[in-house]
């Protein structure tokens, strides 16, 4: 297995878009395009191995959930490329067409490129983290034989179901209800890519009608993202056996799902939470309209605006840039004694500060919504990373998540006996926030207990011999 690391000067690379859209940074339009493009680069040097070697104890297919493929794409991807359609925007476009006359507004188009350029930055420092301990190399200790993983695999998705709905009842530890949640989800998945292959009929009912059961709560929970996710884990699971049908079917299924999402979510919204509609006849009423029985230039510019202001979190981003340190000094180490408060369980600590409360103070500091509002907004880790000290803090705090997250997927690949259990199943169901990265408070929180489930997890199943000892 290659376990080497990369050498310097290909790590180096990695940070040259950067390094030149700043050393450009007066031509903003050109800024922008160099640090977008960058991360583009990043992507291709290094899931190609070029700055340093795929693990080849799988093949690429069979470890697509390692942190170098999954939570680099959807964390980075979504961080650093989305934005092109806000440039787009700033530069007078609108579906795509040229419609504004005015000139560009050259103070926003010159923040773009400067949150552009830390995002390039943040994408740069991210990857650098994974690779520094992107080491499989030692083999685990535990074992769990083949021909009873399709069987466990369903067992955790059944187990862990009812567990995220008794955490929820119990103050204090609603926490773990979403990790359960997501180990359950991730688990039944994986289950149902297992029976397929294998014929087994009855474990693929099960873990189809489960597949459809949890589709279902994140087509009713009027977000995006887990709809989203719901396709695409199963595609990347079911891929190793099915390249050609997966790639036929889910990518086009994908970007389907990003032409009407838009619409669908907004009517779903307007409907499901405002109280005129049941969650069923919403989902009806979006439906409709997002399968074309709305007003088609209410589609256009639903769709315009997603992919503009709800696709990308850059507009947030130029708000706290704006700010801080302009009006708002950097936050230095308070965001992450912030984060150390709320690692404390409410149930050790019931006049505990709400977390909630304690981030949306930023965002009110920075004027990205009034306090009146309603609506929540709180920053993406990457503007927590740059409200603690700037491009710098962007640096350090990148190298480190992208760090954490390797190096929870080598343990729980150790712990669990390989690939399957450790990475596939563990890391990406209770680990699922690190592919967003939310909030300082609310990563840090989740992480840490998170990784103590892992632990527990691991302690039950050698308890009860399901895993071997070598």
């Amino acid at each position: 297995m290659q376990t080497k690391q990369a050498p310097l000067e290909r790590i180096i690379v990695l940070f040259v878009p950067w390094a030149l859209a700043a050393l450009l940074g007066s031509d903003y339009e050109l800024s922008y395009i160099i640090a977008w493009l960058g991360s583009f680069l990043i992507f291709f040097l290094t899931l190609t191995g070029w700055v340093k070697p795929i693990p080849d104890d799988r093949s690429v297919a069979e470890q697509l959930m390692r942190p170098i493929f999954l939570v680099q794409i959807i964390f980075a991807g979504y961080m650093a490329c989305t934005s092109i359609f806000y440039f787009m925007d700033v530069l007078g476009y609108q579906n795509f067409e040229k419609v504004s006359t005015t000139l560009v507004d050259q103070d926003r188009l010159q923040h773009v490129a400067q949150c552009q350029r830390y995002y390039c930055l943040g994408h740069a420092a991210f990857v650098t983290g994974i690779l520094m301990f992107m080491d499989y190399g030692t083999k685990s200790k535990y074992h769990i034989s083949q021909d009873k993983l399709a069987n466990l695999l369903m067992m955790f998705a059944v187990v862990s179901f009812p567990a995220s709905i008794l955490f929820i009842r119990i103050p204090g530890l609603s926490q773990f209800a979403n990790q359960f949640s997501s180990l359950s989800f991730i688990a039944g998945t994986l289950a149902l890519a297992f029976a397929i292959p294998l014929k087994k009929i009855g474990n693929t009912l099960i873990c189809i009608a489960f597949y459809f059961f949890n589709f279902y709560q994140a087509l009713i929970s009027g977000f995006k993202e887990p709809i989203i996710i719901s396709v695409l884990v199963l595609g990347i699971f079911l891929y190793p056996n099915y390249k050609k049908l997966v790639a036929g079917i889910f990518i086009p299924i994908l970007l389907l799902l990003f032409m009407f999402l838009p619409t669908y979510n907004r009517i779903f919204r307007q409907n499901a939470w405002s109280g005129d509609a049941s969650a069923d006849e919403a989902t009806q009423l979006a439906l409709d309209a997002a399968l074309g029985n709305g007003d088609a230039g209410d589609v256009e510019d639903s769709n315009w605006g997603f992919l503009v202001y709800r696709l990308s979190e850059i507009d947030m981003f130029i708000k706290f840039t704006q700010s801080t340190p302009k009006t708002v000094d950097f936050y230095g180490s308070k965001l992450l004694e912030q984060s150390a408060m709320a690692v404390i369980p409410r149930i050790f600590w019931p006049d505990k500060p709400s977390t909630e409360e304690l981030i949306m103070e930023r965002v009110y500091d920075a004027g990205v919504i009034n306090r009146n509002s309603t609506v929540s907004a709180k920053p993406a880790f990457i503007v927590d990373a740059y409200l603690t000290f700037g491009g710098l803090g962007i640096f350090v705090t990148m190298l480190i998540y992208g760090a954490v997250a390797q190096i929870i997927s080598v343990k729980a690949e150790k712990l669990f006996g390989g690939y399957i259990l450790g990475t596939a199943l563990i890391f990406s169901g209770l680990f699922q926030i690190m592919w967003r990265g939310l909030s300082f408070e609310f990563l840090i929180n989740t992480v840490f207990w998170s990784y103590i489930s892992m632990l527990v997890i691991h302690k039950i199943l050698t308890m009860s011999n399901i895993l071997k000892e070598i």
